[in-house]
Protein backbone atom coordinates (compact mmCIF):
# COMPACT_ATOMS: atom_id res chain seq x y z
CA UNK A 1 0.00 0.00 0.00
CA UNK A 2 1.55 3.42 -1.12
CA UNK A 3 0.40 6.45 1.25
CA UNK A 4 1.16 9.98 0.00
CA UNK A 5 0.27 12.48 2.31
CA UNK A 6 -0.61 16.12 1.58
CA UNK A 7 0.72 18.11 4.60
CA UNK A 8 4.15 18.95 3.87
CA UNK A 9 5.91 18.81 6.61
CA UNK A 10 4.13 15.08 7.29
CA UNK A 11 5.29 14.37 3.92
CA UNK A 12 8.79 15.36 5.11
CA UNK A 13 8.47 12.99 8.12
CA UNK A 14 7.36 10.27 6.05
CA UNK A 15 10.05 10.72 3.92
CA UNK A 16 12.57 10.68 6.60
CA UNK A 17 11.67 7.76 8.33
CA UNK A 18 10.82 5.48 5.36
CA UNK A 19 14.94 6.20 5.08
CA UNK A 20 16.04 5.17 8.80
CA UNK A 21 13.32 2.39 9.07
CA UNK A 22 15.90 -0.31 8.50
CA UNK A 23 18.32 0.89 11.22
CA UNK A 24 15.59 1.64 13.67
CA UNK A 25 14.21 -1.48 13.26
CA UNK A 26 17.65 -3.52 13.18
CA UNK A 27 18.01 -1.38 17.25
CA UNK A 28 14.86 -2.86 18.26
CA UNK A 29 16.95 -5.28 21.20
CA UNK A 30 18.28 -1.98 22.43
CA UNK A 31 15.36 0.52 22.27
CA UNK A 32 13.46 -2.32 24.15
CA UNK A 33 15.96 -2.63 26.32
CA UNK A 34 15.90 1.50 27.15
CA UNK A 35 12.14 1.42 27.13
CA UNK A 36 10.39 -1.66 28.17
CA UNK A 37 10.22 0.07 31.69
CA UNK A 38 7.71 3.17 30.67
CA UNK A 39 6.22 1.36 27.89
CA UNK A 40 4.67 -0.89 30.73
CA UNK A 41 3.57 2.01 32.54
CA UNK A 42 2.63 3.32 29.02
CA UNK A 43 0.13 0.38 29.19
CA UNK A 44 -0.70 0.67 32.49
CA UNK A 45 -1.91 4.67 32.46
CA UNK A 46 -4.09 3.41 29.08
CA UNK A 47 -5.39 0.66 31.57
CA UNK A 48 -4.47 -2.29 28.56
CA UNK A 49 -5.98 -5.19 30.22
CA UNK A 50 -6.36 -8.67 28.73
CA UNK A 51 -8.06 -9.79 25.81
CA UNK A 52 -8.64 -5.44 24.90
CA UNK A 53 -8.85 -4.15 21.61
CA UNK A 54 -6.36 -1.27 21.53
CA UNK A 55 -5.10 0.81 19.11
CA UNK A 56 -1.40 1.29 18.71
CA UNK A 57 -0.55 4.90 17.26
CA UNK A 58 2.66 5.64 15.23
CA UNK A 59 4.01 2.17 16.06
CA UNK A 60 6.83 2.10 14.09
CA UNK A 61 8.48 -1.08 13.18
CA UNK A 62 6.32 -2.74 16.24
CA UNK A 63 8.51 -3.50 19.36
CA UNK A 64 5.98 -1.75 21.69
CA UNK A 65 3.09 -3.86 19.50
CA UNK A 66 4.55 -7.35 20.27
CA UNK A 67 4.77 -6.30 24.07
CA UNK A 68 0.81 -5.06 24.32
CA UNK A 69 0.46 -8.50 22.69
CA UNK A 70 1.68 -10.24 25.14
CA UNK A 71 0.04 -8.34 27.64
CA UNK A 72 -3.78 -8.33 25.36
CA UNK A 73 -2.97 -12.54 25.38
CA UNK A 74 -4.48 -14.49 21.98
CA UNK A 75 -8.08 -12.85 22.96
CA UNK A 76 -6.83 -9.23 22.45
CA UNK A 77 -6.84 -7.10 19.18
CA UNK A 78 -3.90 -4.39 17.93
CA UNK A 79 -4.48 -2.14 15.22
CA UNK A 80 -1.04 -0.33 14.92
CA UNK A 81 -0.35 2.39 12.67
CA UNK A 82 1.87 4.40 11.14
CA UNK A 83 2.99 6.72 8.17
CA UNK A 84 5.90 4.70 6.88
CA UNK A 85 5.11 1.97 5.01
CA UNK A 86 8.31 0.71 5.33
CA UNK A 87 8.22 0.50 9.10
CA UNK A 88 4.75 -1.09 8.71
CA UNK A 89 5.80 -4.05 6.79
CA UNK A 90 8.82 -4.85 8.85
CA UNK A 91 5.71 -4.98 12.07
CA UNK A 92 3.80 -6.85 9.82
CA UNK A 93 6.75 -9.19 9.19
CA UNK A 94 7.62 -9.49 13.34
CA UNK A 95 4.29 -10.09 13.95
CA UNK A 96 4.16 -13.01 11.68
CA UNK A 97 7.05 -14.04 12.57
CA UNK A 98 5.87 -14.41 16.50
CA UNK A 99 2.89 -16.19 15.35
CA UNK A 100 0.33 -13.55 16.19
CA UNK A 101 -2.36 -13.30 14.38
CA UNK A 102 -4.18 -10.44 16.58
CA UNK A 103 -2.57 -7.56 15.18
CA UNK A 104 -3.80 -5.67 12.19
CA UNK A 105 -0.85 -3.09 10.91
CA UNK A 106 -2.20 -0.10 8.55
CA UNK A 107 -0.47 2.67 6.54
CA UNK A 108 -2.11 5.96 8.58
CA UNK A 109 -1.82 9.45 8.95
CA UNK A 110 -2.31 9.76 12.78
CA UNK A 111 -4.16 12.93 12.65
CA UNK A 112 -6.96 11.06 9.96
CA UNK A 113 -10.19 10.15 11.48
CA UNK A 114 -10.44 6.27 11.82
CA UNK A 115 -12.71 4.35 9.94
CA UNK A 116 -13.35 2.36 13.21
CA UNK A 117 -15.35 4.78 15.65
CA UNK A 118 -16.72 3.29 19.06
CA UNK A 119 -14.78 0.44 18.84
CA UNK A 120 -11.32 -0.22 21.18
CA UNK A 121 -11.12 -0.32 24.88
CA UNK A 122 -7.66 1.34 24.84
CA UNK A 123 -5.24 3.17 22.51
CA UNK A 124 -1.23 4.46 23.23
CA UNK A 125 1.30 5.94 21.45
CA UNK A 126 4.75 5.95 22.40
CA UNK A 127 7.03 8.56 21.30
CA UNK A 128 5.22 9.81 17.97
CA UNK A 129 2.69 12.22 18.85
CA UNK A 130 5.02 14.89 19.59
CA UNK A 131 6.14 14.39 15.74
CA UNK A 132 2.89 15.19 14.65
CA UNK A 133 2.08 18.90 13.01
CA UNK A 134 -1.46 18.89 14.34
CA UNK A 135 -1.19 16.36 17.44
CA UNK A 136 -4.68 17.23 18.41
CA UNK A 137 -6.08 16.20 15.03
CA UNK A 138 -4.73 12.68 16.13
CA UNK A 139 -5.78 13.42 19.73
CA UNK A 140 -9.63 13.51 18.47
CA UNK A 141 -9.23 10.94 15.82
CA UNK A 142 -8.37 8.00 18.52
CA UNK A 143 -10.71 9.71 21.04
CA UNK A 144 -13.41 8.77 18.57
CA UNK A 145 -11.92 5.63 18.02
CA UNK A 146 -11.88 4.69 21.83
CA UNK A 147 -15.72 2.91 23.23
CA UNK A 148 -16.99 5.36 25.65
CA UNK A 149 -14.90 5.25 29.06
CA UNK A 150 -11.79 4.19 27.00
CA UNK A 151 -8.24 5.70 27.66
CA UNK A 152 -5.45 6.75 25.78
CA UNK A 153 -2.26 7.45 27.03
CA UNK A 154 0.71 8.86 24.96
CA UNK A 155 4.01 8.93 25.70
CA UNK A 156 6.41 11.97 24.53
CA UNK A 157 9.63 13.64 25.50
CA UNK A 158 9.67 16.13 28.68
CA UNK A 159 11.13 19.59 28.22
CA UNK A 160 14.50 20.66 26.86
CA UNK A 161 16.41 20.94 29.83
CA UNK A 162 15.41 17.81 31.26
CA UNK A 163 16.74 15.69 27.74
CA UNK A 164 20.19 17.39 27.71
CA UNK A 165 20.73 14.79 24.89
CA UNK A 166 18.18 15.44 22.57
CA UNK A 167 18.51 18.85 22.99
CA UNK A 168 22.78 18.66 22.21
CA UNK A 169 22.17 16.79 19.35
CA UNK A 170 19.67 18.87 17.84
CA UNK A 171 21.61 22.34 18.34
CA UNK A 172 24.98 20.75 17.24
CA UNK A 173 22.85 19.36 14.56
CA UNK A 174 21.22 23.19 13.61
CA UNK A 175 24.95 24.69 13.74
CA UNK A 176 26.56 22.49 11.44
CA UNK A 177 23.79 22.70 9.05
CA UNK A 178 24.38 26.45 8.88
CA UNK A 179 21.09 26.75 10.39
CA UNK A 180 19.28 29.19 12.65
CA UNK A 181 18.57 27.68 16.35
CA UNK A 182 15.30 25.77 16.34
CA UNK A 183 12.32 26.77 18.82
CA UNK A 184 12.17 23.34 20.86
CA UNK A 185 8.36 23.72 21.51
CA UNK A 186 7.72 23.92 17.59
CA UNK A 187 5.10 21.50 16.00
CA UNK A 188 6.49 18.59 14.78
CA UNK A 189 10.22 18.66 16.86
CA UNK A 190 11.04 16.11 19.23
CA UNK A 191 10.22 18.15 22.42
CA UNK A 192 7.53 19.60 21.07
CA UNK A 193 5.11 18.77 23.99
CA UNK A 194 7.35 18.55 26.70
CA UNK A 195 6.06 22.18 27.89
CA UNK A 196 4.51 20.96 31.61
CA UNK A 197 0.99 21.12 31.24
CA UNK A 198 1.12 21.79 27.46
CA UNK A 199 0.10 18.18 26.27
CA UNK A 200 -2.87 18.16 29.11
CA UNK A 201 -4.61 21.14 27.74
CA UNK A 202 -4.50 19.12 24.22
CA UNK A 203 -5.79 15.97 25.81
CA UNK A 204 -8.56 18.15 27.63
CA UNK A 205 -9.47 20.73 24.23
CA UNK A 206 -10.71 17.49 22.29
CA UNK A 207 -12.63 16.54 24.92
CA UNK A 208 -10.49 14.12 27.12
CA UNK A 209 -11.77 13.62 30.94
CA UNK A 210 -10.21 12.52 34.07
CA UNK A 211 -6.52 13.80 32.42
CA UNK A 212 -3.30 13.40 33.90
CA UNK A 213 0.45 13.37 33.36
CA UNK A 214 3.40 12.36 35.28
CA UNK A 215 6.86 12.23 34.49
CA UNK A 216 9.48 9.20 34.51
CA UNK A 217 13.04 9.14 33.67
CA UNK A 218 14.33 6.77 30.98
CA UNK A 219 18.14 7.15 30.95
CA UNK A 220 19.70 5.76 27.97
CA UNK A 221 22.21 3.51 28.80
CA UNK A 222 24.92 1.72 26.61
CA UNK A 223 28.87 0.72 26.78
CA UNK A 224 30.24 3.72 25.40
CA UNK A 225 29.27 7.15 23.85
CA UNK A 226 30.13 5.36 20.46
CA UNK A 227 27.33 2.99 20.49
CA UNK A 228 25.04 6.17 21.14
CA UNK A 229 26.00 7.59 17.59
CA UNK A 230 26.00 4.34 15.89
CA UNK A 231 22.85 4.39 17.05
CA UNK A 232 21.62 7.83 15.68
CA UNK A 233 23.24 7.74 12.42
CA UNK A 234 21.13 4.79 11.25
CA UNK A 235 18.13 5.64 13.30
CA UNK A 236 17.27 8.90 14.02
CA UNK A 237 15.81 9.79 11.72
CA UNK A 238 15.36 13.87 12.22
CA UNK A 239 19.17 14.63 13.30
CA UNK A 240 19.99 12.28 9.92
CA UNK A 241 17.84 14.78 7.61
CA UNK A 242 19.41 18.08 8.95
CA UNK A 243 22.59 16.68 8.24
CA UNK A 244 21.74 14.91 4.94
CA UNK A 245 22.72 18.02 2.56
CA UNK A 246 25.81 18.39 3.80
CA UNK A 247 29.09 16.89 2.32
CA UNK A 248 30.22 13.35 3.76
CA UNK A 249 33.45 15.17 5.51
CA UNK A 250 31.20 17.75 7.10
CA UNK A 251 28.80 15.42 8.10
CA UNK A 252 31.39 13.23 9.93
CA UNK A 253 32.48 16.60 11.40
CA UNK A 254 28.83 17.03 13.27
CA UNK A 255 29.17 13.60 14.80
CA UNK A 256 32.18 13.78 16.21
CA UNK A 257 31.03 17.12 17.41
CA UNK A 258 27.90 15.50 18.94
CA UNK A 259 29.37 12.40 20.07
CA UNK A 260 32.55 14.43 21.71
CA UNK A 261 29.94 17.02 24.01
CA UNK A 262 27.75 13.64 25.12
CA UNK A 263 30.78 12.35 26.20
CA UNK A 264 30.29 14.69 29.88
CA UNK A 265 27.45 11.42 30.35
CA UNK A 266 30.44 8.34 30.74
CA UNK A 267 30.78 6.82 34.43
CA UNK A 268 32.65 4.52 35.30
CA UNK A 269 30.04 1.66 34.35
CA UNK A 270 29.72 3.54 30.37
CA UNK A 271 27.52 5.78 29.08
CA UNK A 272 23.91 6.97 30.68
CA UNK A 273 22.25 9.48 28.38
CA UNK A 274 19.39 11.21 30.62
CA UNK A 275 16.22 11.03 29.12
CA UNK A 276 12.54 12.47 30.95
CA UNK A 277 9.74 11.57 29.35
CA UNK A 278 6.01 12.72 30.50
CA UNK A 279 3.14 10.21 29.94
CA UNK A 280 -0.66 11.95 29.58
CA UNK A 281 -3.42 9.98 30.09
CA UNK A 282 -7.28 10.85 29.78
CA UNK A 283 -10.50 8.78 29.45
CA UNK A 284 -13.34 9.39 26.68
Amino acid sequence: MTYQPSNPALEASRVQWEAAAAGWDAHSPMLRKWLSGPTRTLFDAAGVAEGQSVVDVAAGAGDQTLMLAERLGPKGRILATDLSPALIERLKRHAQDAGLDTVEARVADAQDVLSESDTFDAAVCRLGLMMLPEPSRCLSSVRSALKPGGRFAAMVFAEPDANPCIRILMSTAMRHAGLPPRDPFAPGGLLSLGRPGHLDRLFEEVGFREVSTFRTDAPFQLQSVHDYIAFLRSAAAPVIAILSKLEPEAQEDAWRDMGEQLSQFTGPEGWSGPNTLLVTAGRR
